[in-house]
């Protein structure tokens, strides 16, 4: 399940993030955004602790959606340190959009030898 965020909350959550964050810009009237919600789901469980996955409603939360420019849904735009690096407008597969994300994540430490 993909925590759903707010106007409240988003600075918080994407903003001020350690890890980057992919915000998927969601409508419950939205067809294209049901589809693409299991394929978010399977990537945040894929790719957890390098990446958090949210959901903003721009119904509820047009403040946010409005700052951001998101014009279409869903538009899913990475944040890192706080700036958008990398925005896809409309459903894509997991494969499109794993593609899109993977290259800003941090990769995992090497082991140290003891």
């Amino acid at each position: 399940m993909i925590e759903e965020i707010t106007d409240s909350s988003f600075e918080e959550r994407v903003l001020h993030a350690p890890l980057p964050v992919l915000v998927e810009f969601t409508a419950s009237w939205c067809p294209p955004c049901r589809m693409i919600a299991p394929v978010l789901a399977q990537l945040a469980g894929e790719l957890a602790g390098r990446v958090e996955i949210v959901a903003l409603d721009v119904d509820a939360n047009p403040r946010t959606a409005a700052a951001a420019g998101v014009l279409g849904m869903p538009t899913m735009s990475l944040y890192v340190g706080g700036q958008v690096v990398a925005q896809v407008v409309g459903a894509r597969t997991k494969a499109a959009l794993r593609a899109t994300i993977e290259p800003h994540l941090p990769v995992a430490e090497p082991p140290v030898a003891v």
